[in-house]
């Protein structure tokens, strides 16, 4: 069993855990139960190496982003890197190269139920996220393997990737010196954008409950 440590964040409302549950322990193994268990009722961020303390002490901390829909939760995790005075687009990030968008471990999203990320259906689970940057299209990869450090992305590692989206950036006035994603709930919270925003790029990708 891979060994790893977390870090605490939001714990769901019973009645989306009752509403996420996993089925009857006899209609599956116990590896499936115990990830599902994991996944729906507290999920956090992976850390691959060193304490707590010694994550928030790096250079690029680990972050974490809350995001919620009609039916489900999640959680997004990653590492923020700053700019430091260096070009980040088509620099720090090369364009035409897979890249994955944060630092240390993989970017990862943590779904209590099934959405679409950027067109993509995912069932309740984790997934990391990479991508190929270029000046005027992104494109967006989720991985089912996230238990991992973030580099190299590798044959061996695509070979888990379960879809792919394109998003458009778009230039932002402000410098915004350290990677940072948000959440844009809609007006009614049942769905809403993950805003990605660096140097002088902005780029957002949708998430809503699958099949709405």
């Amino acid at each position: 069993m891979r060994s790893h440590r977390t870090l605490p964040t939001l714990v769901f409302s019973a009645t989306l855990v009752a509403a996420c549950a996993a089925p009857d322990a006899g209609d599956q193994d116990m590896g499936e139960a115990k990830s599902m268990e994991q996944i729906v009722e507290a999920p956090e961020c992976y850390v691959a190496r060193g304490t707590l303390e010694e994550v928030q002490a790096r250079l690029s901390p680990l972050r974490q982003t809350e995001i919620g829909f009609e039916g489900g939760q999640g959680l997004l995790c990653y590492g923020a890197p700053s700019a430091r005075g260096r070009e980040i687009m088509g620099g720090l990030l090369v364009y035409g190269r897979l890249e994955r968008i944060g630092a240390n471990e993989p970017t990862t999203i943590h779904l209590t139920a099934s959405a679409s990320v950027g067109g993509v259906s995912l069932e309740p689970g984790s997934y990391s996220i990479y991508a190929i940057i270029n000046k005027d299209e992104w494109e967006f990869f989720i991985n089912s393997d996230w238990q991992r450090w973030g580099i190299p992305i590798n044959a061996e590692v695509r070979a888990s990737e379960v879809g792919s989206f394109t998003a458009t950036p778009t230039a932002i006035e402000e410098m915004v010196e350290t990677l940072t994603f948000r959440w844009e709930p809609n007006a009614e919270n049942t769905m809403g954008d993950i805003v990605l925003e660096w140097e002088h790029t902005q780029i957002r990708f949708h998430v809503r409950p699958d099949g709405m």
